[in-house]
């Protein structure tokens, strides 16, 4: 059986995919999964992808 580090528990989500937080894209309304990357910032996060923002910032100028 293998043993648990309480330093990596404390890291994350490490093994449970399931219990990720998601929200949508503002732009292509597709759901994203929370990323370690974007663990600083969760609530500041807006788009899927580099080309949704993209997107999105032409859509706007647009206008």
């Amino acid at each position: 059986m293998a043993k648990v580090d309480a330093t990596n528990a404390s890291k994350g989500y490490k093994g449970n995919k399931q219990s990720l937080p998601t929200k949508l894209c503002s732009v292509c309304q597709r759901p994203m999964t929370w990323r370690k990357a974007w663990a600083k910032n969760w609530d500041e996060v807006k788009y899927c992808s580099e080309a949704c923002r993209r997107n999105a910032k032409q859509a706007t100028s647009s206008r």
